[in-house]
């Protein structure tokens, strides 16, 4: 039960956060902080037990009748990004209460951030895809609220809707796919379908499937083409930028994909579709992150290489490249976070977070400076920091001699070399040298805005000391989890120059020096190359929003005319195509029956409706044409008198004589004694339309006719209206108690029907008034001339 409550604590924590906030002012952030380290807490309290391979499970039924339930479960991958979430969250909350103190909506930003926290890691925890479909969404949805805070910012608005446009767009995407595994497994959890692993690949529909599975995925971590979004999230106050890039939301994609490796993985379409994608963003990420001025943006543009890295090597999906990719994914989170909160505090402290105007501030900002050395290493891959065995094992995993693997690692060594030159830029560039002139006097930031980068760094860097427990604690659980197998991790710290991927290390340094010593130069080469080139993925998604709201004008402007006539002439068409197509393309047309034997009042009944059709057809205006298709309705009432149903009889014959009588009211006012002009074309269409709706209608009621009687709904209303419902009527006793909703939509739609005439009615009055109004100035100015 502990772990469902994980999901929901967050939640709950949001809805109190506001007043938290009102009462414990500047204290809020640390108060509000223990939600998450309890959380935190309970999963260390599990390391133990999931080493062990023990997997942990609670579920709660939720759609019983399709076998839907709202379940969670904790194995060793779900565990890491649990403990990432909610210890880097942790960090978060404090440091929004720092970054934010004073800020008039700080109370609604903690709300948004707690439930972005939850959204996060009921994803991760959760074990029925539909279960994970929901929280899926709720991290657009909560993003977009984050990304949006700022909302009185034309920037900020347009960036909240773009994520929230791509990644809800991948969502529908996902949904789909993952309604097309449980077609295929036969089963809607995470946990069965792991059961069935191979099912897949061998399905017809297996292509379908991964496409759309990877396609939700791409969106949300950020893979080219759908890259665009997350550096023009930075838009977001800096926690949120932080939180996103780190621990949430770009790594939930990368969190599927290895979910779903067992599921879709070990197929040539998964595997040059997740490492093309994944190369090709690493690349791109790593060269816009050089060409960036503004801190945030090149790290954001470093996050997509990150993920790149991760997408590229879970599509490989060999062991090595699996343990490589999850140390990884922990040193990336452990880096970014505290590079992100590094420069918020940069721009806190100084007013500007534009590298090329800032340095010398190592005196100002000690704290921070450490910090952003020791994440820097961590990121360019140094010894000995986490970041280093994340780099050697994913080299290790590419150094087959393949001309596959020689082409990716070369990639990889590239993407590194990139992300390298970012790493130490944001390390030294703002704080060695002179002391520039800044907005305002740099100073160190309070508690709340260091404490949290200077733990993820040293953490970045100790971690790689403790390699046993990583194996033990990390490597094997959530390394088998994605491998579908048992894995013994022997990750260990070690500098061999026999071992080839030492060498593609020291390539990766060497190019990555060069690099950083020509950071100016390569900055203005590719920024030329970017003006060259003119064209961005954001502008062709403006170009398509753009395209995408002129269609729907124009689309509205094609069906909602507001013309009456061709609204009732669509419909009834539709209608009629609708009753025949079905019938004619399954050949089930009914045969025509024998004409009965009728008594003379039967024959009565029949007549009056062919009168009532006459009538109609020779009126010469609206309200005859209405009174006389009230005829036809006398005549069905009779036939229910006839064939033993008196109160339908009565109820029919009611409605005949009040339509008549409320027309007879309204004429006046509606004109609905105007005679109604058309031309031969148009009758005949009108006519043609109308005797195909009239004939449909009674061939479905010849088929309806013919088929078997099922008395089952019979019988039950006959045995259980008096004892249950206390009513002889049966018929009165199905329209209020059985069918009690049904029977209140009627009355609402006559409710409505009612208000709509009595404002018709008002509309043409108050119309009228006017229009006399004016004749009467007219009249008055004329007798003055």
């Amino acid at each position: 039960m502990i772990v469902a409550l994980i999901a929901v604590a967050p939640f709950v924590a949001a809805v109190f956060a506001p007043w938290i906030k009102t009462f414990a002012g500047p204290s809020a952030g640390w108060i509000l902080a223990i939600v998450p380290a309890a959380i935190f807490a309970t999963f260390i309290s599990f390391i133990g037990p999931i080493a062990d391979f023990s997997v942990i499970r609670v579920g709660l039924d939720w759609i019983p009748a399709y076998g839907i339930s709202f379940s969670f479960f904790i194995d060793g991958l779900s565990l890491v990004f649990g403990v990432l979430i909610s210890g880097i969250g942790t960090f978060i909350v404090i440091y929004s209460g720092g970054y934010l103190a004073g800020h008039p909506h700080q109370g609604r930003f903690f709300s948004y951030i707690l439930m972005f926290m939850g959204s996060m890691l009921g994803l991760v925890l959760a074990d029925n895809v539909f279960t994970l479909f929901v929280f899926w969404e709720l991290t657009s949805i909560t993003s977009f609220l984050l990304i949006g805070f700022d909302h009185s910012r034309q920037a900020a608005r347009r960036a909240a809707i773009q994520a929230l446009v791509v990644t809800g767009g991948g969502g529908l995407a996902l949904l789909a796919g993952l309604i097309l595994l449980t077609l295929i497994t036969g089963q809607n959890s995470l946990t069965g379908m792991l059961t069935t692993a191979g099912a897949a690949q061998e399905s017809a529909l297996y292509l379908v499937a991964m496409l759309l599975v990877v396609a939700g995925a791409f969106a949300k971590s950020a893979q080219v083409p759908l890259h665009f979004w997350l550096p023009n999230a930075m838009e977001a106050p800096t926690p949120v930028s932080a939180y996103l890039h780190s621990a949430t939301m770009v790594k939930a994609g990368v969190y599927l994909l290895a979910r779903m490796t067992p599921i879709l993985g070990d197929t040539e379409p998964w595997f040059w579709t997740l490492t093309i994608f994944g190369g090709t963003t690493l690349l791109m990420g790593g060269a816009l992150a050089v060409r960036q001025t503004d801190l945030k943006q090149m790290l954001a543009y470093t996050t997509l290489g990150s993920l790149g890295l991760l997408v590229l090597l879970i599509g490989f999906g060999t062991k090595e490249a699996i343990l490589g990719a999850l140390l990884y994914l922990c040193a990336h989170s452990l880096f970014k976070g505290a590079l992100f909160m590094v420069a918020g505090t940069i721009d806190h402290g100084t007013g500007t977070r534009d590298i090329t105007v800032l340095g010398g501030l190592r005196e100002a900002m000690p704290i921070t400076f450490i910090a952003a050395v020791l994440a820097g290493f961590s990121m360019a891959g140094f010894p000995i920091a986490i970041g280093f065995l994340a780099k050697e094992e994913m080299y290790l995993a590419l150094t087959s001699g393949l001309w596959p693997d020689l082409l990716f690692l070369a990639v990889l060594i590239i993407g590194n070399a990139l992300m390298m030159v970012v790493g130490l830029l944001i390390a030294f560039k703002p704080f060695l040298g002179d002391l520039r002139p800044t907005p305002h006097a740099p100073h160190e930031g309070p508690l709340s805005l260091y404490s949290g980068p200077v733990v993820l760094a040293v953490l970045g860097i100790c971690a790689g000391l403790f390699t046993d427990w990583i194996n033990h604690a990390v490597l094997d659980p959530a390394g088998g989890a994605i491998y579908n197998a048992a894995v013994d991790a022997h990750i260990h710290l070690a500098f061999d120059l026999t071992n080839p991927a030492v060498w593609a290390s020291i390539t990766t340094w060497a190019l990555g020096g060069v690099l950083f010593w020509k950071a100016d130069a390569v900055r203005s080469a590719l920024r030329r190359t970017g003006e060259t080139i003119g064209w961005t993925f954001d502008i062709g998604f403006d170009a398509f929003m753009s395209g995408l709201v002129r269609f729907a004008d124009r689309t509205t402007r094609l069906l909602h005319h507001g013309r009456l006539e061709w609204y009732l002439l669509l419909m009834f068409t539709t209608l009629a195509v609708g009753i025949f197509a079905p019938l004619l393309v399954t050949d089930s047309l009914p045969p025509l029956p024998a004409w009965p034997v009728l008594n003379f009042y039967e024959w009565g009944a029949i007549g009056i409706a062919a009168i009532g059709l006459i009538a109609v057809l020779a009126s010469r205006t609206r309200l005859t044409a209405i009174v006389a298709l009230g005829i036809q309705g006398f005549a069905v009432a009779v036939i229910f008198m006839l064939f033993g149903a008196p109160d339908l009889s009565f109820t029919q014959f009611m409605v005949e004589t009040l339509t008549v009588i409320i027309l007879a009211l309204v004429m006046t006012r509606l004109h609905l004694d105007e005679a109604d002009s058309r031309d031969l074309e148009t009758a005949v269409r009108d006519g043609v339309v109308s005797l195909a709706v009239g004939l449909g209608i009674a061939v479905l009621l010849l088929v309806v006719l013919q088929t078997d009687l099922d008395l089952s709904l019979t019988e039950l209303f006959r045995a259980t209206s008096t004892p249950i419902a206390h009513g002889r009527n049966i018929v009165n006793v199905i329209l209020v108690d059985y069918r009690a909703i049904d029977t209140l939509g009627e009355i609402s739609v006559v409710m409505a029907a009612g208000l709509a005439i009595l404002a018709l009615i008002r509309l043409r009055a108050s119309t009228s008034g006017t229009r006399g109004a004016r004749a009467g100035r007219g009249r008055k100015t004329g007798s003055a001339r």
